[in-house]
């Protein structure tokens, strides 16, 4: 029989330990260990039992257990310098305290987040790198507010058939049994088609010093279909996933709002969204203001200025697309908002396909800074959207990057932390003195590693005990489980999602070869591997079962494992364990990926194709990189080529690296490669690295514009709007009429100077609604401008009556070869932050070839 409702019964604290329950109901105890101990002490079995989970042991722990602590004078003392400690961690100045004119506020918006195991609303990395964010912007006192759903079933948990094939499972949640508090003066509502009312109640997650908001459909006012609105993450057709992001938006602001005016948060100045998920915030802000008397163009360029825009991914597969008829449903007919027309949301999300509205070009043009996630993302989504800014390079491109970072204290084993603490105080302090990680006595970090590998072998087995049951095999078949795996043995890890690009069969492109480098009597290798796949792609489920049939023959399976299931508390065992982190997609198309970065600063070493922040801070010696085919188009041959340049480096640089011992037992070299990748990667890699270039390089300079273009009652704003307007239909008629070039003669040399006058038609428009450049250098075999330098012409007098001006200028003659100018007209406005900003872009009409510099 089965409850028709479930629901956690609370303990009640003596008041003695009402300071359990505030350390509890903050998440910082995620990454503080001093916290987790305490929690250890309360009941040293049940907090095993219950894995860790804080809220789950005060609700389980017997009630004369408290009385006795109650009552105990030395844990008593040890809760109150907890308390102190978090009381200070709250309040106390940090860095951001430090900058001035910094945001007063930034709200983070993101489907999903991965703060801990105890609180599963995560699937992937974007979930775990918006956990780091705010865990990071907590510990630098970044005021970030953060936005996302509640999924009353989270993602789904994954466990295998008997034939090995991937089965999910959707847990119920109840919020009462997870350390969140429901905001009582906070409620949100969202208007859909046929005069249907989406609510939702708002819980708060306190994360360190950051507020995280999660909206909860699951509320009486809802009908059935509204309700499961945040049933599940990323789960349901096409309707259900507009209507989570409708939430995530509209109810995000409108949450902040709530949130704010209950509990006196300063308001966030600047607003960062995630890929296009929470894209409809942009339109919400936009009916804020229209309501507010400005007009459309004039809100949205108020809304641009304060919004930041990241994308996550380097494929069009993994942008979120909707029908435009739905999108028109939502916004127009009798659930249309008066001052926000539909043709104009319909416009911001319009793409290539007429029929699809698209989120994250959305999201682009109701943001005024976009970034992608690593040097190699920003290239490639500079190449990806490079439609939405036509006639401009893709330099030019207004896509910036800012490589991710992860957050050491969640992710790196507590031995490391501690010798780091001993050793070099001033890393742990303020993530300064890398290099001092060379004076560290190789057998100290060799002991730890031993530590961490053992531990990540005996979790293994557990795991693995735990999948064969489930698979229905009885403990009587299963003694092999005690020696599978070996704490002394060459240990790789590879675990993450599994879409197809990501390769998890890669390894078995030549099994015999695998099978020898796993059995090598003399340096084996054992292979850990985690992941899931989507519910919905039953290829990653084919991938999995080929991974798990080959991991289950008898010969190979104490030496290559599949552990179920992966999740935070898996993914901190597998990057504080392995030694080498492999990772093999098809590049480009990792965006970033951080799972290496955390293997790193655990001592790991990196096997890896040149993807993501992988081929930005690969210097040689600090890890491999896999040689990469990419100019072979057959996939089959690629895998083949690929495979054995994996196996190659296995089996002749990493293995004998791993197993080349001195007198003392000690792998020296591999010890150096390991110090060489902690000094090197160390401050770059750190989720503090990733916030202070998001706080200087996007959200402070958001913050500026936002208050530049609100200021007087946003009359900036409604001038900027104006001349945008202006601008755009007057520039038809802007032209580069004729160019002169002279000062060089017959045989130009290096340093001599070329004289340009341009003159240029503006039409309707005057001089300084522009910027004239002439764009100069060396010139590729079709006449095209290889990463040109540009320099602004001068206007020459005053334009004359037919509304011609003159702009001269000096190009230096610097280097050798081929050589090549053009001048081109773009609008100019102290308000724009790019010069491609309005895409527009005027250049003088293509000639037949390359001419003597005159163009008539």
């Amino acid at each position: 029989m089965r409850a028709i409702r479930r629901f956690t019964v609370r303990t009640v604290l003596p008041a003695e330990l009402a300071a359990l329950g505030e350390l509890v109901h903050n998440l910082r105890w995620s990454w503080h260990p001093e916290t987790t101990d305490l929690f250890a002490e309360v009941d040293p079995q049940l907090w095993r039992q219950v894995g860790h989970d804080p809220v789950a042991l005060l609700g389980a722990v017997d009630p004369a257990r408290l009385r006795e602590l109650a009552a105990d004078r030395r844990f008593l003392r040890r809760l109150a310098d907890a308390a102190d400690d978090l009381r200070e961690y709250m309040t106390a100045p940090r860095w951001y305290q430090t900058l001035s004119d910094a945001p007063r506020a930034v709200a983070y918006f993101s489907p999903e987040y991965g703060i801990a195991a105890a609180l599963p609303q995560y699937s992937g990395g974007l979930g775990i790198l918006a956990g780091d964010h705010l865990k990071a912007a907590s510990d630098l006192g970044v005021p970030i507010l953060a936005v996302g759903l509640l999924y009353r079933h989270g993602y789904f948990t994954q466990s295998l058939s008997p034939e090995g094939w991937q089965l999910e499972h959707y847990p119920s949640l109840d919020p009462g049994g997870l350390p969140l508090t429901l905001l009582k003066d906070v409620r949100v509502r969202v208007g859909l088609p046929g005069g249907r009312t989406l609510h939702a109640q708002v819980w708060a997650a306190q994360v360190g010093r950051v507020p995280l908001l999660l909206l909860d459909s699951d509320v009486a006012e809802n009908d059935a279909a509204a309700r499961d609105v945040t049933d599940r993450l990323y789960g349901g057709g096409t309707d259900h996933r507009l209507m989570q992001e409708l939430l995530l938006g509209i109810g995000g602001v409108r949450a902040i709002r709530a949130y704010c005016e209950s509990t006196g948060h300063p308001e966030p100045e600047v607003f960062h969204t995630n890929e296009g998920h929470a894209g409809f915030l942009g339109l919400e802000r936009i009916r804020e203001l229209t309501e507010a008397r400005l007009s459309f163009d004039e809100a949205l360029e108020a809304v641009r200025a304060g919004t930041v825009f990241t994308t996550h991914t380097p494929v069009p597969a993994g942008i979120d697309r909707f029908p435009v008829e739905m999108i028109e449903r939502q916004f127009g007919g009798d659930n249309a908002w008066p001052t926000v027309p539909v043709d104009r949301i319909l416009a911001l999300g319009e793409e290539a396909e007429p029929d699809r509205f698209n989120m994250a070009i959305m999201g682009m043009r109701l943001s005024q800074r976009v970034n992608g996630v690593s040097e190699l993302h920003g290239e490639v989504s500079r190449e990806m959207f490079h439609t939405l800014w036509p006639g401009f390079d893709l330099d030019e491109i207004p896509i910036g990057s800012i490589t991710n970072g992860v957050h050491a204290p969640t992710w790196v084993g507590r031995e490391l932390l501690e010798l780091a603490g001993r050793e070099l105080p001033a890393l742990i302090e303020r993530a300064q003195g890398w290099e001092g990680v060379q004076k560290i006595p190789d057998s100290e970090i060799w002991s730890i590693r031993g530590i961490l590998r053992r531990r990540l072998v005996e979790g293994a087995r557990e795991r693995l005990r735990a999948s064969w049951r489930a698979r229905g095999s009885s403990d009587a078949e299963l003694g092999w489980i005690d020696e599978a795996l070996d704490p002394d043995v060459l240990t790789i890890g590879f675990a993450r999602r599994v879409p197809s690009y990501k390769r998890l069969t890669l390894m078995l492109s030549d099994i015999e070869r695998l099978k020898t480098l796993l059995l090598d009597p003399d340096k084996p290798v054992q292979i850990l591997i985690a992941g899931k796949a989507h519910p919905a792609d039953e290829g990653g489920k084919k991938l999995i079962q080929q991974i798990v049939t080959f991991a289950d023959a008898e010969d190979v399976r104490h030496r290559i494992v599949f552990l179920p299931d992966y999740d935070m508390a898996l993914g901190q065992l597998l990057v504080q364990g392995c030694d080498v982190w492999l990772n093999n997609p098809l590049r480009p198309l990792e965006a970033s990926g951080t799972s290496g970065m955390k293997s790193a600063l655990n001592g790991g070493l990196n096997l890896s194709i040149r993807d993501g922040w992988w081929d930005e801070w690969y210097d040689g010696t600090n890890g491999w990189a896999i040689p990469t085919a990419d100019g072979v188009t057959d996939p089959d041959r690629r895998d083949e080529l690929e495979a054995a340049g994996l196996y190659d480096l296995i089996e002749h640089q990493v293995a004998d690296r791993f197993y080349d011992r001195s007198p003392e037992g000690l792998p020296r070299r591999w010890l150096e490669m390991v110090k060489h990748t902690l000094a090197s990667l160390g401050p770059k890699v750190l989720a503090g690295r990733m916030l202070r270039d998001y706080v200087v390089g996007l959200y402070a300079p958001a913050a500026a514009s936002a208050r530049a273009l609100s200021a007087d009652g946003y009359a900036p704003a409604k001038s900027f709007a104006a001349w945008r307007l202006r601008v755009t239909r007057a520039w038809p008629g802007v032209r580069v009429e004729h160019v002169e070039a002279s000062g060089v003669g017959d045989t130009p040399e290096v340093g001599a100077a070329l004289e340009l006058r341009a003159t240029i038609a503006l039409g309707d428009l005057d001089p300084s609604d522009v910027m004239v450049e002439a764009a100069y250098g060396r010139v590729g075999p079709h006449d095209e401008l290889i990463h040109p330098g540009y320099l602004e012409l001068t206007l020459d007098g005053d334009p004359g009556d037919d509304g011609r001006a003159h702009h001269t200028g000096t190009i230096p003659l610097d280097n050798t070869g081929a050589f090549g100018y053009t001048v081109r007209v773009v609008p100019s406005h102290p308000l724009a932050v790019a010069r491609a900003e309005l895409g527009l872009i005027a250049v003088p009409e293509e000639p037949a070839g390359m001419t003597n510099g005159t163009l008539r």
